[in-house]
């Protein structure tokens, strides 16, 4: 399993705490959100992540240049930001030809990876992507969708002031490489995942929900709540996966 992780927002709404620190590196519990990524995916065996970066990239590379994945991972820079779809067009030769992990690092996710991931390969026949999805608070603010009860993804409205429920696309991806590669390659003018890929495959996408934690870490408010909430969730995740580093370099 290889992953994408986004981190090149601006993340606007949090200034001034995002003047001088880059989205994906506030902090929960004193962990970076990257960290909270990295450390979960890697528990549940990716082996190879990529990172886009833009604002404060440079912020952003000395972070993981001191990472202990390092090795693992690879960094792009765009100067001009290309789009959720734009960034994995332009790095399809990271994605190979298996399974490809896509998020937005700047949020908060929890959940059993290892489920999502075998969700993914044990998927109806027919679709080929996973979207994770989440009950939110907040409907009108988020992607809402509807599934059938194969679990396939028939309806999907962005950010509507009357949305049709409240199960949400937490913008969290899981595709086949493969038809990644064709989809993007056939049609350049793709950009965008939430408002031109998923309209385009309703009825080819499977949905997984998460029932643990997907947070929008956009706001103040939004930040101060999941530090209230989350700060103990993220150290035990550190925990778990302080230990199997150690258990990796052959250390007890």
């Amino acid at each position: 399993m290889r992953a994408v992780l986004l981190a090149a927002g601006f993340g606007t709404r949090l200034r001034p705490l995002t003047e001088h620190t880059p989205k994906c590196l506030v902090t929960i519990g004193g962990v970076p959100l990257l960290q909270v990524w990295l450390a979960g995916l890697t528990n549940a065996g990716t082996s190879k992540f990529l990172i886009n970066t833009h604002y404060l990239s440079d912020v952003v590379r000395a972070w993981l240049e001191r990472h202990e994945l390092q090795d693992r991972i690879e960094v792009t820079y765009e100067e001009k930001l290309l789009g959720t779809a734009g960034t994995l067009r332009a790095n399809l030769l990271f994605c190979g030809d298996d399974s490809v992990i896509v998020a937005h690092a700047d949020n908060l996710c929890l959940c059993d990876w290892r489920s999502f991931f075998a969700a993914h390969h044990e998927r109806p026949e027919g679709t080929v992507m996973t979207m994770m999805t989440f009950t939110t608070p907040t409907p009108e603010s988020c992607g809402i969708v509807k599934v059938d009860s194969r679990g396939i993804v028939t309806q999907f409205v962005e950010k509507s002031p009357t949305p049709p429920g409240n199960l949400a696309n937490a913008a969290i991806y899981l595709f086949d490489a493969r038809f990644l590669r064709q989809m993007l390659t056939d049609d350049p003018g793709i950009e965008d995942i939430s408002t031109q890929v998923i309209p385009r495959l309703l009825g080819r996408i499977h949905a997984w929900h998460n029932t643990d934690t997907v947070v929008d870490i956009g706001t103040p408010e939004s930040l101060r709540s999941a530090r209230e909430t989350k700060d103990g969730r993220v150290k035990e995740l550190l925990a778990v996966w302080a230990g199997a580093e150690r258990r990796t370099d052959g250390n007890p």
